[in-house]
């Protein structure tokens, strides 16, 4: 580092609450960035990583957040303590943050041009015809061409990983010097992400621009990052570069950081158990409406005919890229979503069931959302989100104390404490959010569970920890899972069959282990290629 860092971090503490209910999330955390230079801040879920860079651009939900001691410098200015004014020039212009969960940072009342032109228009005084001009580069900077004729679409309409994109849009528009990236490519697909980190490193050279990078991602850390600072419990225990770090770790914890990874294959499964879910056909269209009177003039095509079956005990991966149909295929098979074709959920045909007819079969089957604080309500504790389904459907005990009791068991299997119940989703970090989602779903005891992502916001050692979980709760209630996911090898632990979706349609669908040493279609090679950085021989075999 240089003698005066671009963002220099020393001795920062942060808690929340006080008195016997303070929870000291930061201890003493120092770091320092220097200009046009790429630091990573890595640890597992709740170590602090996220809170830390909330403090520079004072995010954090004050007063219930705040911090006990510390110094936050900026070019050499104090930002602790800083007017409300004086952050509000800083922030998206000379120092911008990418956001964990997309959806959640996104205004769901304004359209996509809205949010991206209006960085531009408050900071660089940009007229709206040039604003949308720049908001139009922008799109195609990051990948998203195609959101150039959805301009005026909202948040919702678009997947996860455009989400995501759109947030890195934003946070670039006023080409900052310090960019916050907190887990920038938590929600894409492999080969999206490779897009992304090469934009961010381009965009880094071509500008001059630092760039904070959190991540429990920890080859994203060996391509991108200079140096590392490692956390544990709100104290930064190892430092530097990264090339040192990764050779000849130090702390015992960045140890287990480094070899952390989901490993091993799921447990045999019967090819004759009893048949959970099925689907002949099925289309998931979203309309595209035009005109002052609002005409349908045609559609997007998120889920075009696809059929798949399912059975108790197995596990159905479903993989592709970002805005391929995955989640609405799962919400689809759950009538979430409206959809055509034939959906068949333990030999009943569900597809033309009336809310009171589906309502009893909801508790059989369960959906951990892509993206866990925007599905846990800010108004209730973890423990009342917990009990909401077992009041909904009578169980769990006539007491609340019997309930309570369930509630801890159901934490406790996610990794999560008991007590933990009174505390309300802004108090968890990311990581810890997704185990909460986890837990509410497997408190009903399903026959079938829709899990969107539900490792995309976990470190290494918690993903394996959770796919463990996942593998054992499989063996001992029989439960049939659909698992969607970007992460090759956390569906490769998981999957018993897998299915690749590009735009809408399946690109192959077969055995796991065929699809993963023997790919067949093209796109499904480029997939393999990009996650665990293989070639196939000429044969098509490839090697693990």
């Amino acid at each position: 580092m240089s003698a005066t860092p671009l963002l220099e971090i020393d001795g920062l503490s942060v808690s929340f609450g006080a008195g016997g209910r303070e929870v000291k999330a930061v201890r003493g955390a120092s770091l320092g960035i220097d200009k046009g230079e790429t630091v990573a801040l890595v640890g597992e879920s709740g170590s602090g990583k996220s809170v830390t860079a909330l403090s520079v651009l004072q995010l954090l939900p004050y007063p219930s957040a705040w911090h006990p001691q510390g110094s936050i410098r900026f070019a050499g200015e104090e930002l602790m303590g800083a007017g409300e004014a004086r952050l509000r020039d800083l922030r998206g212009d000379r120092i911008a943050m990418i956001f964990q969960e997309p959806l959640t940072s996104l205004n769901p009342l304004h359209s996509v041009e809205r949010q991206i032109s209006e960085v531009l228009l408050v900071h660089k005084l940009m007229g709206r015809e040039k604003a949308r001009r720049r908001t139009i580069e922008l799109l195609h900077l990051v990948g998203l061409a195609e959101a150039t004729e959805r301009l005026h679409a909202l948040p919702y309409e678009f997947s996860g990983g455009q989400q995501q994109r759109i947030m890195i849009a934003m946070a670039l528009a006023n080409e900052p010097d310090l960019l916050i990236a907190d887990e920038p490519t938590t929600a894409v697909d492999v080969t999206i992400q490779a897009q992304l980190l090469k934009l961010l490193k381009d965009l880094q050279a071509e500008l001059g621009m630092a760039l904070l990078l959190i991540t429990h991602d920890l080859g994203i850390v060996r391509r991108m990052s200079e140096r590392v600072y490692v956390m544990n419990a709100g104290r930064i225990v190892e430092q530097g570069k990264v090339a040192d770090i990764f050779a000849t770790p130090r702390h015992p914890h960045t140890r287990r950081l480094l070899a952390a990874e989901p490993s091993g294959r799921p447990e045999p499964a019967s090819r004759d158990a009893p048949e959970v879910m099925a689907a002949s056909q099925l289309k998931v269209w979203f309309p595209v409406k035009k005109g002052i009177l609002r005409r349908t003039v045609d559609h997007i095509k998120a889920v075009d005919g696809i059929t798949l079956q399912l059975r108790r005990g197995h596990t159905l991966g479903v993989v592709g890229e970002s805005g391929s149909g995955k989640s609405s295929l799962g919400r689809g098979l759950l009538r979430l979503e409206r959809s055509q074709g034939a959906i068949v959920f333990n030999g009943r045909d569900i597809q033309g069931a009336g809310f009171k007819e589906l309502r009893p079969l909801r508790k059989k089957m369960q959906m951990v959302f892509q993206d866990p604080f925007g599905s846990l309500s800010p108004r209730l504790s973890v423990g009342q989100i917990v009990e909401e389904g077992l009041l909904v459907h009578g169980l769990g005990g006539d007491s609340y104390q019997e309930r309570r009791a369930t509630i801890g068991r159901a934490l406790e299997e996610v990794g999560l404490e008991p007590d933990m119940q009174s505390r309300y989703p802004h108090e968890f970090s990311g990581g810890q959010r997704q185990r909460v989602s986890i837990a509410r779903a497997l408190v009903l005891k399903p026959d079938f569970i829709v899990l969107d992502e539900p490792t995309s916001a976990l470190d290494m050692s918690i993903q394996a920890q959770i796919v463990e979980l996942l593998r054992e709760l499989q063996r001992r209630h029989d439960l049939a899972y659909l698992f969607i996911s970007h992460d090759l090898k956390v569906v490769r632990a998981l999957a018993h069959e897998v299915l690749v979706m590009r735009g809408g349609l399946v690109v192959e669908q077969g055995p796991a282990d065929e699809i993963f040493t023997c790919p067949k279609d093209p796109y499904t090679r480029a997939l393999m290629d990009a996650a665990f950085e293989m070639k196939a021989d000429e044969t098509g075999v490839v090697s693990l």
